[in-house]
């Protein structure tokens, strides 16, 4: 494939407002620009994300993350073969404001829009990242999902499983809130857990009695709970000891859940006879290297290649967002300016949703 294909990509779903440039030359994958701007401070008093502060912010900021992501790239938008902008599933009003700045500039450069789910952007970046071959088994372990995919197609995914309740990025930051660390609570309880007891604290290890692939967080959040009140009770306050070993603790059980689900995942996956059978994972929590560390032994002991993206790349970001519609570009998709945001989009629509659905329709 000797063509080469220039996509801006632009992601809003959550806190980050961000926007990149990646282009693909023949065989050759690169990442020409990629700027995130974060929301953290605007939200820190809050305790978690705020989405009308998010929306707002998104709508004060992304105009400057899209001109800064050109400048950077070199690009101009007459030398875009399309747009590319998450359209769900995220907050509604961020997803909005993305989708509306992409519609803008689609119509005032005469570009393609291509809407993405923003699962399928973590799901394809290991083919951005390493070229993966199809099909190969992702985890997509992040702030809102947590499923094993097989990933059959840049359109195309088989889900084997996913938490029933909260995913592992939200039971991190709940962990973090209850602990008394602050937000995002992913890498403060990974720093603080870092050389304390995994072992004090004897939290369960939620579904591993049952077969599949399925797993839950909500149970291991609420025994994190139990136990920081026993401590509280005991000592008349948390210590700092307390608190990076209930965190290592919680870090430990939700690296163990995700180890053996991995390890049932696997053997499903094998069972298919792939020619280069590869295992990766993505999103938010694929950043905590506890866990990484943990999955990759998985990994060497099935005899199935180990991937994870850069660490840059694990967190939301519009590297990601620019691949998945560059691969959908050059399948033939194309949207139009009734292109809809989504506050939820499954990536498998031929099973019932993992977490449930209402009017506004399947979440995961």
């Amino acid at each position: 494939m000797d063509q080469t294909i220039t996509i801006l990509g632009i992601e809003s779903s959550c806190d980050d407002s961000a926007a990149a440039v990646v282009r693909r030359e023949g065989d050759a994958r690169h990442i020409l620009s990629s700027v995130v701007l974060g929301q953290t401070d605007l939200h820190a008093q809050f305790g978690g994300v705020v989405p009308e502060i998010a929306a707002r912010a998104h709508t004060e900021k992304l105009d400057h993350v899209i001109e800064h992501a050109l400048t950077e790239a070199r690009v101009k938008l007459t030398d875009l073969d399309a747009v590319a902008v998450t359209a769900g599933p995220g907050l509604i009003g961020g997803v909005m404001s993305g989708v509306m700045y992409a519609k803008a500039i689609a119509v005032g450069a005469q570009l393609p829009l291509i809407g993405v789910n923003h699962l399928a952007g973590h799901a394809l970046t290991p083919r951005l990242t390493d070229a993966l071959p199809y099909p190969y088994l992702l985890l997509l372990v992040s702030g809102g999902h947590c499923q094993f995919l097989i990933v059959q197609g840049c359109d195309a995914f088989d889900r084997l499983g996913g938490t029933i309740d909260d995913s592992p990025g939200e039971a991190f930051d709940k962990t973090a809130r209850l602990i008394g660390l602050p937000q995002p609570g992913g890498p403060e309880v990974e720093r603080v857990a870092e050389g304390a007891d995994p072992d004090r604290f004897k939290f369960p290890r939620p579904l591993l009695d049952r077969p599949g692939c399925d797993m839950s967080f909500s149970g291991l959040k609420t025994a994190v709970l139990r136990a920081r009140d026993d401590c509280v009770a005991a000592n008349d306050g948390l210590t700092q000891q307390d608190q990076a070993d209930l965190a290592a603790g919680f870090q430990a059980a939700v690296r163990d859940v995700l180890a053996e689900k991995s390890r049932r995942a696997i053997e499903t996956y094998l069972a298919m006879k792939p020619v280069k059978p590869s295992f990766a994972v993505a999103g938010g929590v694929a950043a905590n290297m506890t866990i990484r560390a943990e999955l990759e032994c998985v990994s060497a002991n099935s005899g199935v290649g180990f991937t994870a993206p850069p660490l840059a790349l694990c967190t939301d970001n519009a590297a990601m967002i620019a691949w998945a519609g560059l691969e959908q570009f050059e399948a033939g998709k194309r949207d139009g300016l009734d292109l809809s945001p989504l506050p939820r989009w499954p990536l498998d629509h031929r099973q019932a949703p993992m977490l449930g659905s209402g009017r506004k329709g399947a979440k995961a």
